[in-house]
């Protein structure tokens, strides 16, 4: 075989489960072994004798003891090993099962296992074809006879190279033992009966919504048939398109905005922490930072996205909000987001403490959203889950973006922040100065002992409650307290 490195890009169908092939290699490894492994001998198959075959009950029983499993389930786990190619049948090849009885299998050898990823590609399938042609003398299956009249019409401009290399290849395995030679042949069949199935053969190497589910099965053109193609055509025609010039103006616009921002085409002020060791520019640029830089507020008018994803661009925001009364639309955005990314476990309070604080009749921070955003929320609240909420989210968001976002920009507050923002200079440094930073490094803290470090900050706060105060609000409380009535005496 002649196969190329060049990966075609066939989709989701033709991605391998690495996950499970691994799994399949180490099985099929433990039945190769010498000692624990299924017991192979030579095997006579007509006139040759085959080393190393193995018997399907023997590779049934070994699964049985091996996994503690009943004899459907280990022939069932064996039929898999040999539909994803890792063991093939010396006699029946058309048939990737496992049969309970003394019909002849061998191990593949690892060049042709599915890990290796080898592109499976058309021109390796038509020196195959080409090459079973000259041995058979043009008898062929009748599959295969059809997938060789179809490669050599789509493949005439190359089909002398090809003829070449399947002469080639005859010619080489003719100098080989007839053992050695029936043995690769098998090989080189159940490689491509697994990559390229006959007709009414699930294969185990698809893996998208093109594989079948019932191969005995034919696909019926019913008229839901044609009313989904009907519907996929009228969408991919009402599908709004751009013009090439609009979309690379587009883009011609996006990198000269951004062009100042990237790291990789600008310098990083005052220095770059990786090459210098100075952390100047992280400390800046923290999420919380009291005073911004330039850069940073300049990034917040790119975009209202560009606005919320900074931590420190959303309290400005926050803070204009607050002037204009309207906090509760920012407040109930970032509940929706601890409530989209937050923990399952706490999912269900989340979104009923969201309805009562922003959307329940008389909320003491109600959001104004139109009836049918309302009605769709309150009707999925029923069966919360982490995404109930996006319609108001959304409503909200554009709320936002179209009305506050762009006051926001002309307001006092902004202005104020971009005033008082930070345009750091360069940090020239010298070699000798490079080196005492270098000396000055050491390993930053897990994200795990930051996190139970902020924790027990949060605890000793908690615990560190002013008792001055707490026994200055039970007096005021003693003194506002009514008098206790006197019990009368008794006469």
């Amino acid at each position: 075989m002649t196969i190329r490195n060049t990966l075609r890009d066939h989709g989701q169908r033709y991605r391998p489960r690495m996950a499970c092939l691994k799994k399949a290699e180490k099985v099929l490894l433990e039945m190769q072994d010498p000692k624990t492994g299924v017991r192979s001998q030579p095997q006579r198959l007509v006139i040759t004798t085959i080393p190393h075959a193995i018997t399907g009950e023997d590779i049934i029983a070994w699964l049985e003891d091996r996994f503690q499993l009943d004899a459907q389930e280990a022939r069932s786990f064996g039929c898999m090993l040999v539909a994803l190619g890792y063991i093939y049948p010396l006699q029946d090849h058309k048939r990737l099962v496992i049969r309970p009885d003394a019909s002849l299998y061998r191990c593949q050898t690892p060049y042709f296992w599915p890990t290796q990823q080898w592109p499976v590609e058309d021109t390796d399938y038509a020196i195959y074809l080409a090459k079973r042609n000259i041995r058979k003398k043009g008898i062929l299956e009748l599959h295969e006879q059809e997938h060789y009249n179809r490669l050599h019409k789509w493949m005439n401009h190359k089909w002398d190279f090809i003829v070449m290399q399947a002469k080639e290849q005859y010619r080489a395995a003719k100098e080989r033992k007839k053992p050695d030679r029936v043995v690769f042949d098998c090989q080189e069949r159940a490689y491509w009966v697994v990559h390229r199935p006959p007709p009414g053969t699930v294969s185990a190497m698809d893996y998208g919504l093109d594989r079948l589910v019932d191969p005995n099965a034919d696909e019926g053109k019913t008229p839901d048939f044609y009313e989904r193609i009907m519907i996929f055509t009228q969408q991919a025609i009402m599908r709004p398109r751009v013009k090439s010039s609009v979309s690379v103006s587009a883009l011609v616009k996006y990198c000269a905005t951004y062009k100042s921002h990237d790291p990789f085409l600008a310098k990083c002020l005052p220095s770059n922490p990786w090459v210098t060791d100075d952390v100047t520019y992280w400390t800046l640029n923290m999420p919380n930072v009291e005073i911004p830089t330039k850069m940073r507020v300049e990034r917040w008018t790119f975009s209202f996205k560009e606005l919320l994803s900074d931590p420190r661009g959303r309290d400005d925001f926050r803070l204009f909000l607050k002037k204009e009364f309207s906090g509760e639309n920012l407040a109930f955005w970032e509940g929706c987001e601890d409530l989209k990314w937050g923990q399952a476990s706490t999912m269900r309070e989340k979104a009923e403490q969201i309805y009562k604080t922003f959307l329940a009749r008389g909320a003491p921070r109600w959001i104004n959203i139109d009836g049918k955003t309302m009605e769709v929320t309150v009707k999925g609240l029923k069966h919360p889950h982490r995404y109930v909420l996006d319609p108001a989210q959304t409503h909200i968001y554009m709320l936002m973006k179209k009305d506050s976002y762009g006051r926001y920009q002309k307001s006092p507050v902004f202005k104020d922040t971009m005033k008082k923002a930070i345009c750091p200079e360069e940090h020239q440094f010298s070699e000798t100065q490079l080196g005492h930073n270098a000396k000055k490094r050491r390993p930053s803290l897990s994200p795990i002992i930051l996190r139970q470090m902020e924790q027990e900050q949060r605890a000793k706060m908690a615990a560190n409650v002013d008792i001055t105060q707490v026994m200055s609000k039970l007096s005021k409380q003693g003194k506002e307290a009514p008098p206790a009535p006197r019990p009368h005496a008794k006469k």
